[in-house]
């Protein structure tokens, strides 16, 4: 049986949007028909196990049926949270190996931060998407530019993480991991600032090695599915939680563009047949 693909969603600053993009690349997988394995590191908030706990409410109250993944237990998160190093390493460790046994894809959210538990699992990985918003305070977490030419200096504290991450990789399993930023949550923006900050990201890219691709915009669509533990990719003529729009359009046409430059075209092909 061949090792399952490990993604993981990382970016040490909290607020970018990693559960969201999490949670629409698990589901799109499995409508793909993956399996998909997930661990939730964000040990205090718990975004995406709780998203999947209200998925399976939801279709118990509602006799509807949709695909789910495995998710490896941790332990209580808050208890874990308070553990050792070693102890909360140790707990992923035993939850990495149930999801290689039971999965072919493993999904790895982190928590916005440097733990000892986001470090082990960048370095577990085949790919990371970071979502950034489109600032420059989010930038400054994957490069430092002039404060007064705006000229890229050099890369910052996140790039160092996974540049770490690539080289552990490399000494304990060889290959290399696909590295790939997305710009989340995007807005209505100046349009300079928004050019400015472009060209920043494509320097970088070239220096510290990472793609670029699209986001999930800001929009109200995905707020209002989180609390019944669904995505766009779920909706039908049986599955309408809330009414659809033209909106609902746009926003599948949008998660279709991620899983294209993410490579999952298993995804895109799912969500177009599903159209």
């Amino acid at each position: 049986m061949a090792d399952p693909q490990v993604i993981v969603v990382g970016n040490e600053k909290g607020g970018a949007g990693k559960s969201t993009l999490a949670i629409h690349i698990a589901t799109g997988l499995l409508h793909a028909g993956r399996r998909v394995a997930i661990i939730d590191l964000d040990l205090r908030q718990r975004s995406m196990a709780r998203f999947f706990s209200n998925r399976a409410a939801w279709m118990a109250a509602n006799g509807q049926v949709l695909p789910m993944p495995v998710e490896p237990a941790m332990g209580d998160g808050k208890e874990l949270a308070r553990a050792t190093e070693d102890e909360q390493i140790a707990s992923f460790d035993r939850a990495f190996a149930e999801a290689r046994a039971r999965a072919d894809v493993i999904l790895i959210d982190t928590p916005g931060g440097d733990t000892a538990l986001s470090r082990a699992a960048h370095a577990r990985a085949d790919q990371i998407v970071t979502p950034m918003n489109d600032s420059f305070v989010d930038f400054d977490l994957l490069g430092q530019v002039d404060p007064v030419t705006l000229e890229l200096l050099k890369p910052s504290i996140y790039s160092e993480s996974v540049w770490e991450a690539r080289k552990q990789r490399a000494v304990e399993r060889g290959g290399s991991i696909d590295w790939i930023v997305v710009t989340n949550r995007l807005a209505v923006a100046e349009a300079r600032n928004r050019r400015r900050l472009a060209d920043k990201l494509q320097k970088l890219a070239k220096r510290v090695g990472f793609r670029m691709g699209p986001g999930l915009r800001d929009r109200v669509i995905y707020r209002e599915l989180f609390p019944f533990g669904l995505t766009v990719a779920d909706l039908s003529a049986d599955i309408r939680p809330v009414k659809v729009s033209l909106a609902h359009v746009a926003a599948r046409q949008e998660m279709r563009n991620l899983m294209k430059a993410l490579g999952l075209n298993e995804v895109v092909t799912a969500l177009d047949a599903a159209a």
